[in-house]
């Protein structure tokens, strides 16, 4: 799978649940419709939260990685 370049990054490293999933969906209203949004947090919960905000919303999770502390995600806006 290609990923697009980046549109917008959100970082929402040092933040506790649920503010990473507010912070994302807020960076995701703010660019157009297919472009992507990274996502940086250090939350170990935030695996969970995001692939239940994909699922809820709709929007394409294309990635989700771990890199020492902090979490790495890209979501592909679909409406």
């Amino acid at each position: 799978m290609e990923i697009q370049e980046v549109a917008l990054v959100v970082d929402a490293k040092g933040l506790a649940c649920p503010m990473p999933v507010f912070r994302a969906k807020k960076g995701l209203q703010s660019v157009a419709v297919g472009q992507v949004v990274e996502v940086l947090c250090t939350d170990p919960g935030s695996v969970a939260d995001f692939r239940a905000f994909a699922n809820a919303t709709g929007h394409e999770l294309l990635l989700s990685e771990q890199s020492g502390e902090v979490y790495r995600f890209l979501l592909r806006r679909t409406k």
